[in-house]
């Protein structure tokens, strides 16, 4: 592109040459130059335009005839030019308009002159590139088409023809011959059309036969004529007669050409609607930051996320039918789904979906990407073409954490299997923490983000809310986001996000396994609301084994019990600071579970410690049942952010073994 502005202060013009032929100005000469090489000398090329107007009224929009635009052919054979503009009287008379005029080379039919506004427009230079492209003829090599099929290397495969280039530089083209479609570069080269098969094509008014690059047309006995379509087609040979056969036959085939037309183009217009929906869910559920961050996950060694496409997603949950519900929630629903291999697995999919839940949904598949651990969920994959986003998980077949606790009836929950979930999901959390690629803060530790297997072993769940934490640093300033219970008070207070804040939570999921008492619930009393507050507060006030649940006390050692309160007590420190990390509270349930194995005498001996304890009132209470509700607010809503809260899911837990 060319531009020549006049300076009013300096009177001078500056012109600018930008290798880029419409001309947009007034009072202005635009021309293109160029040296190119013919087959037996060198041939000058030049053309232009000029571009007359005194007054912006002049000008019309949309019309580029000479008045303020002017464009002028390029001529066959360009390779190199250069485009120049002159003003014909340095713009002074036109100054309040028209500052500057530019020349440039396109496709003509791709520039829209929008009249003086351009003149005084300070990105139709940017416009111009993003808008108007530079048609480029292309051929094959140099050669002609009688030298280049000589040699081994040319181009053009079966039922093709070969088409010299008028460009005066040499070169070929290949095209499918008449009767034949496809592409002529590729092996084995055009195919044959089949005319008869397509009625909206086909020739013959009557019997139609295909042959390699044509067809024949001919009439069945007792007509006569060429067989095309048209007044000398098939013509009964007795005219007295209607042509009854031959009047329904057509009408018929018109019919059924219309319908078959009609049902195509209903087909294809539908196909491309859902293309153009799924691209555009694909874009809304951040189909492109989460192929950045696999990319970039994928710079690490890490195995690329598997992309489930909607319909096999549908497939597998019967097309989301009820009886695949295992549980819902505040924000969605989790699916049973079987996918075509047979394998059975738990499909995640949030109601509704916003700008602030799109960075979670992100967040989690990143992070779950990069986590390779026995006891956090595997993620399979995900699905963005859908309305909501899905997430694909392995199935966890016995729900979750928060739904066995209450049940003191669970055969299976015995002391040493609370210990053991304990432990592993301790130790799941110090992986996070400071073993995984990226140190990996949860945010929402809870019950009800643990699940249980089919061998009752503990999966860390939901990372919607998890944040990943740069090595040089040691905590991270978000918006408050957690669950009400086991939100961190000093994360509340300050929004500075540390792995302390997952201690404070897993404490409170450890006085939940040891007393079977829910983390908030309205229907104890203002003392005991808050189970962190009333856990340490009885502590202090010598009554710990009047709120542990009977099955533990009876079970458990007095010094194991002990020992565990106290873990609970460092995890729930106020001050952060003074939490253990999560490391130091696996290793320390690591070594509570080696005194059991090596205490035969614990369970005996924590019978005679607390036989005085147990009175009738604590007898009764190890056989009530603890109604299961869900309890659980979402703390998102103090900042404004939501995100989908698997805690508060149902699910439908297999009977123990």
């Amino acid at each position: 592109m060319s531009k020549a502005c006049y300076d009013p202060l300096s009177g001078a013009v500056t012109h600018q040459n930008m290798a880029w032929s419409d001309i947009n100005g007034c009072n202005t000469l635009s021309f293109i130059t160029s040296l190119t090489f013919g087959s037996s000398k060198n041939r000058n090329i030049s053309n232009g335009c000029a571009s007359v107007c005194y007054k912006a009224e002049d000008i019309l929009d949309g019309v580029c005839s000479g008045i303020g635009c002017c464009q002028t052919s390029i001529p066959k054979g360009l390779k190199h030019y250069l485009t120049s503009v002159r003003n014909l009287d340095n713009n002074t008379q036109i100054l309040s308009f028209d500052p500057c005029s530019y020349a440039f080379l396109g496709e003509h039919q791709r520039f829209t002159f929008r009249g003086a506004s351009d003149f005084t427009d300070p990105n139709f230079t940017q416009r111009v590139f993003d808008t108007v492209p530079v048609v480029v003829d292309w051929v094959l090599g140099n050669q002609s088409c009688a030298v280049a099929k000589k040699e081994d290397d040319y181009a053009c495969g079966g039922n093709s023809s070969c088409v010299d280039s008028d460009n005066g530089h040499g070169g070929y083209r290949c095209s499918c011959n008449k009767g034949y479609e496809g592409n002529p570069y590729l092996n084995p080269g055009c195919q044959d059309i089949d005319e008869c098969a397509d009625p909206n094509i086909n020739p013959c008014e009557m019997e139609c036969t295909n042959t390699q690059g044509s067809y024949i047309c001919s009439c069945p006995e007792g007509y006569y004529g060429d067989g095309r379509k048209g007044p000398k087609g098939c013509i009964p040979r007795n005219k007295s007669e209607f042509p009854v056969i031959k009047v329904s036959l057509g009408l018929g085939l018109g019919m059924l050409s219309l319908l078959m037309g009609i049902t195509w183009l209903y087909f294809s217009i539908k196909k491309r609607k859902i293309t153009k929906l799924r691209e555009k869910f694909f874009q809304q559920n951040g189909g492109f930051l989460l192929k950045q961050q696999i990319s970039s996950s994928n710079e690490c060694g890490v195995e690329p996320t598997k992309i489930f496409t909607a319909e096999a997603l549908e497939k597998a949950t019967n097309n989301y039918a009820d009886d695949r519900i295992l549980g819902r929630g505040g924000y969605g629903t989790v699916y049973r789904g079987i996918l075509p291999n047979k394998q059975v697995v738990a499909i995640k999919k949030s109601k509704v979906i916003d700008e602030s839940q799109i960075e979670q949904f992100i967040n989690e598949v990143v992070i779950l990407t990069q986590v390779d651990h026995r006891n956090v969920v595997k993620l399979l994959g995900c699905c963005l073409e859908a309305e909501v986003p899905l997430l694909v998980y392995e199935y966890v077949s016995n729900g979750t954490l928060f739904h066995h606790i209450p049940n003191s009836a669970n055969s299976w929950l015995s002391w040493d299997n609370r210990l053991r979930i304990a432990a592993e999901a301790a130790g799941a959390l110090a992986y996070l923490h400071s073993a995984a690629s990226k140190p990996v803060i949860h945010r929402d530790v809870k019950s009800a983000n643990i699940l249980l297997d089919e061998y009752y072993n503990a999966k860390i769940s939901d990372f919607g809310a998890s944040r990943l934490v740069p090595l040089d640093q040691t905590q991270v300033t978000t918006l408050v986001q957690g669950t009400l219970g086991y939100l961190d008070p000093e994360y509340f207070h300050t929004s500075q996000l540390t792995e302390k804040s997952d201690v404070y939570s897993f404490g409170v999921v450890l006085a939940e396994l040891l007393t079977g008492k829910r983390p908030i619930s309205t229907e104890r009393s203002q003392v005991q609301k808050n189970l962190a507050t009333y856990f340490i507060t009885s502590m202090k006030e010598n009554r710990l084994f009047q709120i542990l649940e009977p099955r533990v006390v009876r079970e458990g050692a007095l010094e194991q019990l002990q020992a565990t309160a106290e873990l609970v007590k460092k995890c729930l420190q106020i001050n952060g600071e003074d939490r253990p990390k999560m490391k130091e509270v696996a290793m320390e349930l690591e070594e509570l579970r080696k005194f059991t194995k090596t205490h035969p005498w614990a369970h005996q001996h924590a019978d005679e410690e607390t036989e005085g304890l147990m009175t009738d009132q604590y007898e009764q209470s190890d056989l009530y049942t603890v109604p299961i509700s869900t309890y659980n607010t979402n703390a998102s809503h103090l900042s404004g952010q939501y995100s989908l809260d698997s805690s508060q899911l149902t699910f439908q837990a297999n009977s123990p073994r």
